[in-house]
């Protein structure tokens, strides 16, 4: 157990620098989905959305990712969230991307903001393309580095229980074929 958990930080160890090196302030990976097609359409009617700038995701059989995330509601910054994310399945290397969970209405932001949520393996991400390598899911995803990040292009995409969701690969390598669920936390911003 203990040589599984050393291989797995190692290569979530790898992933993050790759997050890191083309690190986005919250201002700029919300400009980011803004420009990207479907994404920046949900931004006009949405309730609310959290941020996450930079995800890292790695895995040798038993995977995992981590990041933090700003939580908006109609506009306004009002927390803080973090995402975990385990799969169990064939997977092998790391990435890292960016996400933005959009919400669609005061009752989706409630369930997410309501303390500690979690989407299952059946729910899915739509991989904003920055290069023709990359595509992904929450379910399961392979990419490769993306190219630029002004040419990031999303296809339509809609609402699920009150939630959508979109991710940009940043770099690294992931093979997947793995059943995985996200497990958010939330903390109201300090006054």
């Amino acid at each position: 157990m203990l040589r599984f958990l050393t291989s797995l930080f190692a290569v979530l160890a790898l992933a993050v620098p790759v997050s890191s090196a083309w690190a986005d302030s919250y201002s700029d990976t919300i400009n980011l989905f803004k420009k990207a097609g479907a994404s920046g359409r949900f931004f006009d009617n949405a309730y609310g959305y959290a941020v996450f700038p930079n995800i890292g995701k790695g895995g040798v059989g038993i995977g995992g990712a981590y990041g933090k995330g700003h939580v908006y509601q109609k506009g306004a910054y009002v927390g803080d969230t973090s995402m975990t994310q385990v799969s169990v399945g064939l997977q092998l290397g790391g990435q890292g991307y960016s996400m933005i969970v959009f919400f669609e209405d005061e009752r989706a932001f409630k369930e997410f903001t309501g303390g500690n949520f979690e989407f299952g393996a059946e729910a899915s991400a739509v991989a904003i393309t920055a290069a023709a390598n990359a595509k992904g899911s929450t379910a399961g995803s392979s990419a490769g580095a993306s190219g630029g990040k002004n040419d990031a292009v999303t296809a339509g995409h809609k609402y699920n229980k009150g939630m959508a969701t979109f991710t940009i690969a940043k770099g690294g390598l992931m093979y997947e074929a793995s059943i995985s669920g996200q497990k958010f936390n939330y903390k109201p911003r300090k006054a």
